[in-house]
């Protein structure tokens, strides 16, 4: 029987938790339905409490046939591994899995969190490349 219900055995499951709990601390303190930017600052000064690394709107190119047509900056990169994306929407749809799994692409890595802040209780998912 699987006893790990925190997700701690799955690929950066120990991280995920980390910046999941640091999003509900941000949640807590900050309240729910402002902008997104407000959140992922927050989210920063969070992690940073936290002594988790974290990178912020780091740049990637995107190209098409060898050439570069434009970039892609995430929100947050936390432990070089995980992309995150803080989110002020009515839910988390296939469109948002669909981007992260784009983002994840472009990146080179293989675990992204969409994170929502849109109302009192946080909503969250996993996305795994």
């Amino acid at each position: 029987m699987d006893t790990d219900k925190h997700g701690f055995h799955l690929p950066e499951g120990e991280l995920t938790h980390a910046i999941v709990g640091a999003a509900f601390e941000v949640l807590n303190s900050v309240g729910h339905g402002l902008h997104e930017k407000p959140y992922e600052n927050a989210m920063i000064v969070e992690l940073g409490l936290r002594g988790l690394a974290f990178e912020q709107q780091r740049r990637f190119p995107v190209s098409y046939k060898g050439v570069t047509i434009g970039e892609f900056v995430p929100d947050l990169i936390v432990g070089s591994s995980v992309v995150v994306d803080a989110k002020v929407i009515e839910r988390i749809t296939d469109l948002e899995r669909g981007q992260m799994l784009n983002y994840l692409r472009i990146c080179r890595l293989h675990v992204g969190l969409i994170i929502n802040f849109k109302k009192p209780k946080l909503e969250w998912e996993r996305v795994v490349l």
